[in-house]
């Protein structure tokens, strides 16, 4: 593969097996890398789905899926890795992400093999996405997927060295991690 278009995982997009469900083809080139200028958040309220859960004695009925995302931060950086994508995969991953916006993480990225990269992108969340976060959050109806919970922490963990200790540094999400039945809105 020729690509020179790279993007940033820094959740689900860390587990190779996510990445290939998403661009249709098995991951086989990617680096660790290091996003300069960001930390790690549950602060994505997902626009496309929802959830069922009972939890602390209550049942919610199509609550807020929420997910990792991105917050600007001068103090901050996060791990995860960066996957050559081609053209109709990044439109993929486009469609994907299309609550986040994609952005031009070029110069604020470090691979642990020092190459040279050129042309990288990662998606942070949309305003609106947080603000319906944090809505849901507020009103008790929102929760993180307990699959998803365990599928980034098993990606980090696949990596080696301290990068499951630097993701396990992310701030404790402020919603409960529930076992939920999924369903799709629009």
């Amino acid at each position: 593969m020729s690509a020179t278009t790279w993007v940033f995982g820094y959740g689900s997009l860390v587990s190779p097996e996510s990445m290939a469900n998403t661009i249709g083809r098995p991951v086989r080139t990617w680096a660790v890398a290091h996003l300069d200028g960001y930390g790690r958040r549950w602060n994505y309220g997902s626009l496309h789905l929802r959830g069922d859960w009972h939890h602390e004695g209550l049942d919610v009925v199509s609550g807020l899926v929420v997910s990792l995302g991105l917050e600007a931060s001068a103090t901050e950086s996060c791990n995860g890795v960066i996957v050559p994508v081609t053209d109709d995969e990044l439109a993929a991953l486009d469609w994907r992400e299309r609550d986040y916006e994609r952005t031009d993480i070029t110069d604020r990225v470090r691979r642990e093999d020092d190459v040279t990269t050129t042309s990288v992108w990662t998606y942070v969340p949309r305003p609106s996405a947080i603000e319906r976060y944090l809505d849901a959050r507020d009103r008790g109806c929102a929760g993180i997927r307990e699959s998803y919970w365990e599928l980034v922490g098993a990606a980090f963990a696949a990596l080696g060295g301290d990068h499951h200790d630097r993701y396990l540094a992310t701030p404790a999400p402020d919603v409960p991690v529930v076992d939920m039945a999924l369903s799709r809105i629009s």
